[in-house]
């Protein structure tokens, strides 16, 4: 947004920032919503970075217009999320690449901009969210021919009557599963794997260690509480784990993604090298469902 842009227009239900943030939007969110700012905050300050792994103009933009102390919340940035956000585009462009007329359905998506990433000017998107996820997405990316807002709870398979036609299906949960119990991710993956025979599934994990840490409490800062994240799961158990919540899921593939630099990087390196704590970091599932 330029210096002489008009300032954005507030969708219904946002707060005015106030004197001190004069034409930009207070977000007004709270709890598991509330976490879309903070990977915002990661991948617009990496995509900002003079030696940026990751490039995200949309976000920035985003980033820019909203009234919102993001150190405050949640420190310094740190390159995790842009680097999460990165490995599913390049997974969601090879999709694309076979399926260039597909649609992808993104749950929980809040204001991630990868739709504007991975676009090939032919695909139909659709963004399952919750509704105060869907306001400020309908304020600052805007659906249009082929991108659709559904306000809609993912664990609810009613949505999945919104996924038309008959053609390939890609579906992303990006920061989605660990806040959830793991019985309605087992019910969620189950109902998507009938529902959608040969379609293709991406979603990150965190591993128990910290599921349970979040769950006793864990502050990102003094002033941020992270969401406790019930479903928590070590890479080594989860291709074991998703064949026995459904005989159609056919291929399961764990990949990694990597802290972009200095000590996060090392940490990150270390823990791989370990054979007893290599399994033990956040991942990303890669999943494909029986034809």
């Amino acid at each position: 947004m330029s210096p002489d842009s008009p300032p954005p227009k507030r969708p219904p239900g946002l707060t005015d920032p106030g004197r001190t943030h004069p034409g930009r939007t207070h977000p007004g969110l709270t709890g598991v919503p509330e976490t879309m700012l903070w990977t915002l905050h990661n991948r617009a300050a990496e995509a900002m970075r003079p030696n940026a792994r990751f490039h995200d103009p949309e976000a920035v933009r985003i980033y820019l217009a909203l009234a919102y102390d993001y150190e405050r919340h949640f420190g310094r940035a740190d390159g995790s999320h842009a680097m999460r956000a990165a490995a599913i585009d390049a997974i969601l462009r090879r999709w694309l690449e076979r399926h260039p007329d597909g649609t992808i359905v993104s749950l929980g998506e809040g204001l991630e901009t990868q739709r504007h990433r991975v676009d090939n000017g032919r695909l139909s998107w659709l963004t399952v969210d919750l509704p105060e996820g869907i306001a400020l997405r309908d304020h600052f990316l805007p659906p249009g021919p082929r991108v659709r807002h559904l306000a809609a709870d993912a664990r609810n398979p009613a949505w999945m009557d919104a996924v038309t036609g008959d053609g390939p299906v890609h579906i992303v949960a990006q920061g989605l599963f660990m806040y959830l119990p793991e019985a309605d991710v087992r019910r969620l993956v189950a109902a998507l794997a009938r529902r959608f025979p040969g379609g293709h599934l991406v979603f990150d994990t965190v591993p128990a260690w910290l599921s349970r840490l979040t769950l006793r409490g864990l502050h990102r800062t003094p002033h941020y509480r992270i969401p406790p994240m019930p479903w928590g799961i070590d890479a080594d158990a989860v291709d074991p784990t998703l064949r026995s919540w459904s005989p159609q899921v056919a291929v399961v593939e764990t990949l990694d993604y990597r802290m972009p630099r200095g000590l996060p990087r090392l940490m990150d390196t270390l823990f791989r090298l370990t054979p007893a704590l290599r399994h033990k970091l956040p991942g990303l599932v890669r999943v494909e469902f029986e034809g």
